[in-house]
């Protein structure tokens, strides 16, 4: 019984389509998240004093300050707000590609 389900071929078809199904999840999904992921840590890493940005809650400034894990934003004059790095999402006046 077992061999003649080995003999079948159903089972071979059948983790080829499994195979077939993980690498479409891996190539649709996982792979250009992890290559956004990349970029948006490479952008963090090269923020500068007087580079004009988003941050994730919208609102638009200059950086004023960076130290650490931290930079310091200008919104408005004399307006300043200390923000993590990561709340940065682009730099404005750049299209961000999933505003495409």
């Amino acid at each position: 019984m077992l061999l003649q389900s080995l003999t079948d071929g159903t089972g071979i078809a059948n983790i080829l389509m499994i195979v077939g199904m993980v690498a479409v999840f891996y190539f649709f999904l996982l792979r250009p998240q992890q290559q956004r992921a990349k970029k948006q840590k490479t952008f963090i890493e090269s923020l500068t004093r007087e580079m004009k940005v988003v941050t994730t809650g919208g609102m638009h400034g200059k950086i004023i300050d960076v130290s650490g894990e931290t930079v310091t934003i200008e919104i408005d004059k004399g307006v300043r707000i200390k923000l993590d790095k990561t709340a940065i999402a682009y730099e404005a006046g750049v299209v961000a590609e999933t505003k495409k």
